[in-house]
């Protein structure tokens, strides 16, 4: 699909012709119009930084169970922090997902709020002194990503270049890699992160060791995903929606176990490797102090009505009762 063949953002960093900028703009926009996400390639982005990162991981997830729950923080939500498994559900389904989760915020936090427990300090697992470094590092990579993806959606939507960053200063961004043990849940078609929309603005992937990432298009159309190396994924979250009076929908996707998951599988158990695939995903917020509602041209009668305004922090915690990471 050509909405997403890798796109590069290299135009847009080196001040680059205007028009192949502002083309470049619009065929951002198109494709999270079109299909909710897009692929792009950035050159601040290096693969051996997330090499680095998936092997930290990797290290986490195989601790036992015991030293990952002293990391988890259920009094904020798990906002920060270890997730563990059986605790995330998706919406629409009944069964936890077999997943566990860590979140690392990203970027400085904000003095004053009106949603502390959104914007908390983050948590350092003990015996791994490299931790903070290695996850910023990626995790910052990732974000400036984000930040050049949202503001060429502006410009394609003829909304001002800052549209979006402005109200993304001082948001409770998130690398929020996910783990799943395939030695455990690793049976053809088994389903450990159920079919959901992300909450936040934009949700950025790069590059798992294991297959297993499936999206759906605006129109239904389900797709298999690998990010191509050297390569990000990028999908609208509700807040865009928001934003764009649903000009843009939130893309929905989900993990399970493919066949190719099994032939990486046993390839890595041939080789003594890790067993845990681990997601490299960062979320993007709207800061939480920041209204939610329809910019510019998408602020009609109609958008209003399906897209009132709501604090951002507010909307991410109703959002969090129904996927049970906030008690009601």
């Amino acid at each position: 699909m050509d909405a997403l063949r890798p796109r590069s953002l290299a135009p847009l960093l080196e001040g680059g012709d205007p028009e192949a900028c502002l083309e470049l703009c619009e065929a951002v926009s198109e494709a999270l119009h079109v299909a909710g996400a897009l692929v792009v390639r950035d050159p601040r982005c290096d693969a051996s930084d997330n090499a680095h990162f998936l092997d930290a991981m990797e290290r986490y997830f195989g601790r036992s169970r015991e030293e990952k729950l002293a990391d988890a923080r259920p009094a904020i939500h798990y906002q920060v922090g270890a997730t563990p498994d059986h605790v995330e559900v998706a919406r629409g389904r009944a069964e936890a997902d077999p997943k566990w989760r860590f979140m690392w915020r990203i970027g400085p936090r904000p003095s004053h709020t009106r949603f502390a427990e959104l914007n908390a300090a983050p948590v350092v697992p003990k015996g791994m002194p490299e931790w903070p470094r290695v996850m910023d590092v990626w995790g910052n990579a990732m974000l400036r990503s984000v930040e050049c993806v949202s503001r060429a959606a502006a410009v394609g939507f003829g909304l001002e270049e800052d549209a979006f960053v402005q109200r993304m200063r001082w948001g409770p961004h998130l690398l929020a890699p996910t783990g799943c043990d395939l030695e455990q849940h690793g049976r053809l078609d088994e389903v450990f992160a159920g079919k959901h929309y992300d909450l936040n603005f934009l949700t950025i992937h790069g590059k798992s060791r294991y297959p297993g990432l499936r999206i759906w298009l605006r129109d239904g159309t389900p797709m298999d995903v690998q990010v191509p190396e050297g390569c990000l994924l990028l999908q609208a979250g509700k807040q865009m929606e928001w934003l764009t009076g649903g000009y843009v929908q939130a893309g929905a996707h989900e993990v399970r176990v493919t066949e190719e998951t099994l032939k990486v599988m046993e390839d890595r158990k041939m080789q003594g490797k890790s067993l845990w695939r681990v997601s490299s995903t960062v979320f993007g917020h709207i800061a939480s102090d920041q209204v939610l509602q329809p910019l510019g041209k998408f602020n009609t009668p109609e958008a209003l009505e399906k897209y009132p305004p709501i604090y951002a922090g507010e909307f991410v915690q109703e959002e969090l009762e129904a996927i049970r990471l906030k008690a009601a």
